[in-house]
Parts: structure tokens; C-alpha cells; sequence
């Protein structure tokens, strides 16, 4: 459908002729007219649906009448972190250019008093983080009574961020007849009582089937040797026609390292992850957004809302532990109509994670005949290259079936990677191939040395995503 027959004023068709765009995608297709006519609105769809510009393109129309006050937005979107924030601020600036709108970002890692000063002017359009958000309102630097829309995005992440009591506790402060619309990839039960409780005879649009790996994405499980993952990367990039790339390991040490031994063998490679600060995120997002590197290591922080045009491919050069972060991160390719590949390395500590994951998708994911034989691997078996231990193995997977034990497995992963850069040390990696024992475990402390990526807006785990939702 043609955004000219949404309903859209013909300024903001031409702000959206002019980004590229003329067709809309199903979700804006059903969710913009609904929009218009002041409706709730609840929306499943993953990103890169363009979910994003469903809300924006509307709420531009809607709030070009009026005038904002002091310090009392005219209308709310609330985002799990600062890059989604930022993404749909800059979704604004691009299709809100023919419009007067004033817009405030409310977010962690930015001087507060600059945002207060912003708020102070008054803001038709506030963007925040709930924990920011929150902060300021207890200070009395921003009132909520005179918010009219409010867009909860990303409402699953913000379940899992633990952000569900600031958005309940955020609704309460806003007046009870205002339109609200929530967007969800998924819809567990705490986000459906969510919903039941603060949105008003809500339109309900479903684009796509929850935690399924879009059509437009060649997946394919690579089966390689630990030490060998780095070797079998750079053959990869290779013989791959790689535009640009995204590489993602499960930890941040991993990350590190990686983009050290790609750029030591002459790949343009960047790296982001939790340890690194906003601005010098940003700064190598841009880098690879121009062009400047076209390979970029990452961490799960940036597994979701990171929409750059032409990614290519994605490697998981550690396959993912919980099976909905490979849809995710496969989900960064692929994007808006356009075809994308990925590729996840197999070892043969991976079966559970590889089981999880298939079973999510619902659809076995294709072998690359690599030559590495990991059929135990792949039955969930012991260390054995025998074929004819598939059978055998099923009893040492039915000890161990705890996948807490994985991180501790994959700690060591670093060091046996470093290997394929130094040919001269093979003995650790073959002690822990040998068929006749089992695989030595990391030792516990390493479980706890590289945690997950901590949180920016409290005590929450955080996830990069920063980019564009295409329109």
C-alpha cells in the first residue's frame, strides 16, 4: 500500500518520499489509520518491520496541532535503552523536517541539566528511558498531566530489563484518557495484563508469527573445531561476498579479542560492547555506517534495534545461549525486503543451544560440509568424532542437561581461540578433543569474571541498538 493512501498530510508524504520510501510495510499499513483515528493500538512485530515509523508518521500528523508547555510534554514514547531512544529521535528529525516540532531525548549518559533546560522550553515530542524519566519526574523537572499519547516500544525488552513496575508506576501519572500504543515482538503474560490494564478497546495488528527468523535470511550452522572458529571465519569472509557484516560473540573479552585478530589479518573491523562508553559507541557506529570498517565485532547489547542499511551477513562466531537472541541477532540482516545470510559456528559443546534454537524456529537449520565431523555434537553426545557414537552419548547428555554450565565452557573459548593465531601450541586443544576422557571444565571463577553487559538505566542488563527501523 502506498503511504499516499494512509491518511498521511502531503508534508510529511514528502519528508517520506524524499528518505526513499513510498511503500508502506504491513504493520505501518495497518497500524497508521488506526493511529489517526485516536485509537489504542497493540502491535506484534519484531524489528525491522518498520515499527518504528508506524507510530512516528502518525503522531507528526497528530501533534502538528497544538502547542507544548513548560516543562508538560504533549506526548511520550518510552524505550528500553538509549540507542533505541535515539533511533526513533533521529526518525523524527528525518520525517518531521516540514513540521515545528520540539522534541526532547531523556536518556543516561547525557548532562541532565541539559535535558531539563529542553524540557523548561517545553517538548511536543519526549523520548526516554523509564529509568531517566523517572529520576526527573521525582526531581520535579517534568510533569505528566498534560500527555495526550503515549508509545510504550520494545515492550517484551522492557520486561526482561525489569522495567514493567516504572511503566505501571509511569501510566499512573498520566491522564487516564489518553491513546496508547504498545509494540511487542512477543506477548507474554506479564505484557498482556499490561495492556489489559492501561490500553482502552485496543486494535490488536500481528505481522508476524513471534520469535520466527525472517524468509529473507539464509541460515546456515557451520561445524568447526574451537580453535579453528577464527581460521574458519576469515575463510568465510573470503569467499563470501561480504558488504558489510556484523560478528557476534557471547562475551565481551571474546569481542575484544576477535577484532584484534581480524584487523592484525587486514579486515576494516570495529568493535562494540559493554565496557565501551556511549560516545565512542556512537563513534564506531558511524564508522561503520560510512563505510569506514565493514566488519563489526559485537556483543548481544547490539543484537537488537541495530538497523544499518546493507548488512549483508551475520556470523555468530559463538552460538547464541538462549535461543531467542539467535533470532535476533540473525534479524539485523535480512531487513525490509532485502536477502541477508548467517552463519553460526557449531562446536560440539553447542548441541542443547542449537536444539533450543531449532525448536524456536521451527525448521531444522542447513549443515556447511566443512569437514569437521561433530555429529556427537549435534545429538548433544560426548567429545567422540565416532559416527557410531550418537547412540552412546545419549546418557552423558541426560547427566548433564543444566546449560548454566555453558558459560563456564565458553570462558575458556578465548584462549583456545588465541591458538589458530599460534600454530605452535596445539597440545591444549587436542587434550581436550581426546575421545577416551571427557573435555576439561573452565574453572568456576572465570563463570563470573565476564558477565553479561551491564545495564545504563539501572539494575538491568542492557542491549545496544542503535539505527534506523525502516519506514
Amino acid at each position: 500500500m502506498h503511504f499516499a493512501d494512509l491518511g498521511l498530510s502531503e508534508e510529511l508524504l514528502k519528508a517520506v518520499e524524499e528518505a526513499g520510501y513510498s511503500e508502506a510495510t504491513p504493520i505501518q499499513a495497518q497500524a497508521i489509520p488506526s493511529v489517526l483515528m485516536m485509537r489504542d493500538i497493540i502491535g506484534i512485530a519484531q524489528t525491522g518491520t518498520g515499527k518504528t515509523a508506524s507510530f512516528v508518521l502518525p503522531m507528526i500528523d497528530i501533534l502538528a496541532q497544538g502547542r507544548s508547555r513548560a516543562r508538560m510534554p504533549r506526548s511520550l514514547i518510552l524505550e528500553p535503552t538509549r540507542e533505541l531512544a535515539a533511533q526513533v529521535a533521529e526518525n523524527f528529525e528525518k520525517y518531521g523536517k516540514y513540521h515545528k516540532l520540539s522534541m526532547a531525548l531523556l536518556i543516561g549518559g547525557v548532562s541532565m541539566g541539559d535535558q531539563v533546560k529542553a524540557l523548561e522550553k517545553g517538548v511536543d515530542v519526549l523520548i526516554a528511558t523509564p529509568g531517566r524519566l523517572m529520576d526527573l519526574f521525582e526531581r520535579g523537572n517534568i510533569l505528566l498531566t498534560g500527555c495526550s499519547l503515549l508509545v510504550i516500544d520494545e515492550a517484551d525488552r522492557m520486561l526482561d530489563m525489569g522495567f514493567i513496575p516504572d511503566i505501571e508506576n509511569i501510566c499512573t501519572k498520566l491522564p487516564a484518557n489518553r491513546q496508547t500504543l504498545l509494540f511487542s515482538a512477543t506477548m507474554p503474560g506479564p505484557i498482556k495484563k499490561l495492556a489489559d490494564k492501561f490500553l482502552t478497546n485496543p486494535k490488536s495488528i500481528e505481522v508476524a508469527r513471534p520469535a520466527t527468523a525472517s524468509a529473507n535470511i539464509a541460515q546456515m550452522l557451520v561445524p568447526v573445531e574451537e580453535r579453528g572458529k577464527r581460521e574458519m571465519l576469515r575463510t568465510l569472509l573470503g569467499k563470501e561476498d561480504v558488504n558489510t557484516a556484523i560478528i557476534f560473540c557471547n562475551r565481551k573479552t571474546m569481542v575484544r579479542e576477535l577484532n584484534k585478530s581480524l584487523r592484525r589479518h587486514g579486515f576494516k573491523s570495529g568493535e562494540i560492547h559493554g565496557d565501551i562508553d556511549q560516545s565512542a559507541r556512537i563513534a564506531e557506529l558511524d564508522r561503520f555506517k560510512s563505510g569506514e570498517i565493514n566488519l563489526l565485532v559485537a556483543s548481544d547489547v547490539a543484537a537488537r534495534g541495530l538497523d544499518i542499511k546493507g548488512v549483508s551477513h551475520v556470523f555468530n562466531f559463538d552460538a547464541p545461549w538462549h535461543p531467542d537472541d539467535y533470532v535476533h541477532r540473525i534479524g539485523r540482516t535480512g531487513r525490509a525486503g532485502a536477502t541477508g545470510k548467517a552463519f553460526t559456528f557449531v562446536t560440539k559443546n553447542d548441541a542443547e543451544a542449537i536444539e533450543a534454537i531449532e525448536k524456536l524456529i521451527g525448521n531444522k537449520i542447513e549443515r556447511l560440509d566443512t569437514g569437521v565431523d561433530l555429529a556427537p555434537a549435534e545429538s548433544g553426545a560426548s567429545a567422540s568424532p565416532a559416527r557410531g557414537g550418537r547412540r552412546a552419548a545419549k546418557p552423558s547428555r541426560e547427566k548433564k542437561p543444566r546449560t548454566d554450565e555453558r558459560p563456564a565452557t565458553r570462558e575458556a573459548a578465548p584462549k583456545a581461540a588465541k591458538d589458530d593465531e599460534r600454530p605452535a601450541r596445539p597440545a591444549r586443544d587436542s587434550r581436550s578433543e581426546a575421545p577416551r576422557g571427557k573435555p576439561a571444565r573452565a574453572p568456576a571463577p572465570q563463570q563470573r569474571d565476564e558477565g553479561p553487559d551491564e545495564g545504563w538505566n539501572g539494575p538491568m542488563p542492557a542491549f545496544l541498538s542503535f539505527g534506523f527501523d525502516k519506514p
